[in-house]
């Protein structure tokens, strides 16, 4: 299987699979000297982990990190960094009636047809499993881009999204559901009692915004910036659309409604809004540079849906197991980890190509 690195100068390999021994990543092109530790990387990972809420999957994995090569003496050394990650709490039996069959939703059927094998323990290498691998990358993606801060929120639950007027980016860390609003979290929380006991899912919409990225990261043309972070975005398990700045909402805009107008500042222009997310023809604009991703419902649901096997027949299938009703909970901490990576990315091309 190819296609498991992303990146140009900050490189990420992820391996694993969801019922492996162990999953982890290689992450190459950090440049040397800077300080790491697990406990560095182990802090973003507690925020994604299962089991932490009963709006999650109940699976109880530590998530307990190792670095096992491209640190020394607390420091990075310009060597690849290989992390891993042991799994502790593998079903696999709840996946034995999805040997033969393909569950709705899922890569199932699209990786038999591509490979002509799939692992069907909890969907292998297509299990948003692997994400804790990105997110193990975007801790050292931090490191690389300090003084640039990333943070993400859940904006919108199923039908349910928060009320911008009551935004308050404290609130992410007061509530399971990382809610910029307090009110919409208490709503989640009763919308999803709901969705669970149904054995169904909903989906969400993530919010992330960079903030200290200078002008002038990202390039033209076939190296944009906001092209990168769209499809690194686009990547992670669920994801069905992203939207950079205004989004999909530009397009009900005027020209005078849409043009980001500047005024003179202290340290360069000003900006009076920020339609275009922090990025204007591929490169950065100084101003914090926002993505939305949209993520659909969870396809692992109780409700017999309709399908076939592998010999083609018509069958009728019920997902068992451990997963979570609304994947956009833990999805933030995975957004937040990919657009650390492609900003540590782009830094580095751009400190490679002008100085």
């Amino acid at each position: 299987m190819s296609h498991n690195t992303f990146g140009h100068l900050f490189r990420v390999t992820t391996w694993g699979e969801s019922h492996g021994p162990a999953l982890g990543c290689v992450v190459d092109g950090c440049p040397p000297g800077i300080a790491l530790d697990e406990a560095d990387i182990q802090v973003f990972l507690d925020r994604r982990k299962p089991g932490q809420s009963r709006h999650v999957t109940q699976r109880r994995e530590s998530d307990a990190v190792r670095i096992l090569s491209g640190v020394f003496e607390g420091f990075t050394t310009g060597t690849p960094i290989s992390l891993m990650i042991e799994n502790e709490d593998q079903r696999s039996k709840d996946y034995g009636e999805i040997a033969q069959a393909f569950r709705p939703g899922h890569a199932d059927y699209s990786y038999i047809a591509k490979y002509g094998r799939r692992d069907y323990r909890g969907g292998g290498r297509s299990s948003a499993r692997e994400t804790a691998a990105r997110v193990a990358a975007g801790a050292i993606a931090r490191k690389v881009i300090a003084g640039v801060t990333v943070r993400g929120a859940l904006v919108q639950v199923g039908p349910h999204a928060i009320d911008e007027a009551n935004w308050d980016w404290d609130q992410t860390g007061q509530n399971s559901f990382w809610s910029p609003d307090a009110a919409a979290a208490a709503r989640w929380d009763s919308y999803l009692d709901v969705v669970r006991k149904a054995g169904s899912s909903t989906g969400a919409i993530v919010h992330v915004e960079a903030e200290g990225v200078p002008a002038g990261w990202g390039a033209p043309i076939y190296g944009k910036l906001d092209a990168e972070l769209a499809g690194a975005l686009m990547s992670i398990n669920a994801a069905k659309g992203v939207e950079i700045g205004a989004g999909f909402a530009a397009a009900a805009l005027s020209g005078e409604e849409n043009a980001d107008e500047m005024r003179a500042g202290n340290d360069g222009p000003t900006f009076l809004s920020n339609k275009a997310g922090g990025v204007l023809g591929g490169i950065s604009t100084g101003q914090p540079v926002t993505a939305r991703v949209a993520f659909k419902p969870t396809s692992s649901i109780l409700t017999p849906r309709r399908t076939l096997n592998e010999a083609g027949e018509e069958v009728e299938l019920r997902t068992k197991g451990r997963h979570d009703p609304c994947v956009g909970v833990r999805a933030v901490p995975v957004v937040e980890a990919m657009t650390a990576c492609v900003l540590a990315d782009a830094f580095l091309r751009h400190r490679g190509q002008v100085g």
